[in-house]
């Protein structure tokens, strides 16, 4: 079950807060450690923050960008310190946790950390389902990434311990049925995005604010795989509905 979680770094400045983070994850049984467009990568402040957990650096996934290292997860949370104006669905880090290691029924999950001074921006949380929140100090919130990334390990390795309780019965979901993943979420609203504009839907509205709300529906909802094709079939038909009146 630990192991189809990820936790993924974003854009980290100091290379000892991966190292930290790190260190974070193998104290609670986590091992899959993705990091986007760090700094530096790897160095030797990293190890020695570690603390032992070179194992965990040396098998980190570093990738280009946030889709990649997201791509065949069926559910993501991107952790936020402030209000957003689009709405996902929030979290508290147990709540988080506990729907986090539930999805791991269904194939790999990620819990996100944005850059250490701002964050993730809204086009990242547009490829989450949930948002995230530590609730600090409101006098002294400043969080350090790693500190955050301890927490939630935490409260997964506390959710999984719940859950793993020996010959507890499984329920089988049929393929068809499963959570979709990101990649094919983001093919979905690349052919949304088309079928919209064959139809000439936008018109005067902006076309990201329409497109990040509607992602964000699409993220609440928990859609499935044979949801995904229903819609896309559903684009096909308006698309050709809207060729034939063209010609």
């Amino acid at each position: 079950m630990l192991d189809t979680i990820r936790i993924v770094l974003v854009n980290t400045s100091h290379p000892g807060n991966i190292g930290a983070a790190a260190r974070a994850m193998k104290n609670m049984g986590l091992s899959r450690l993705y990091l986007v467009s760090p700094k530096q990568h790897p160095t030797f402040d990293a190890y020695s923050r570690a603390a032992g957990a070179d194992d965990v650096l040396a098998d980190a996934v570093v990738t280009e960008t946030l889709a990649e290292a997201l791509s065949g997860c069926v559910w993501v949370a991107g952790t936020s310190a402030r209000e957003r104006a689009v709405q996902w669905s929030q979290y508290d880090p147990r709540a988080c946790a506990e729907t986090c290691v539930e999805q791991t029924a269904q194939g790999d999950t990620a819990i996100v950390f944005g850059r250490e001074r701002s964050g993730l921006t809204n086009e990242e949380l547009e490829l989450c389902n949930a948002l995230v929140h530590i609730p600090t100090n409101p006098e002294y919130s400043s969080l350090n990434v790693a500190a955050a990334v301890q927490v939630l390990c935490y409260e997964v390795r506390m959710a999984w311990l719940s859950k793993s309780t020996p010959g507890a019965a499984k329920t089988r979901i049929p393929k068809e049925d499963m959570p979709a993943t990101m990649d094919q979420l983001d093919g979905m609203y690349g052919h949304m995005y088309q079928m919209m504009e064959d139809v000439d839907f936008f018109g005067k509205t902006n076309p990201e604010v329409i497109m990040r709300r509607l992602k964000s529906l699409f993220n609440r909802a928990a859609t499935t795989k044979r949801e995904v094709a229903i819609l896309r079939g559903i684009f096909s038909a308006a698309q050709g509905k809207a060729s034939g009146r063209k010609k």
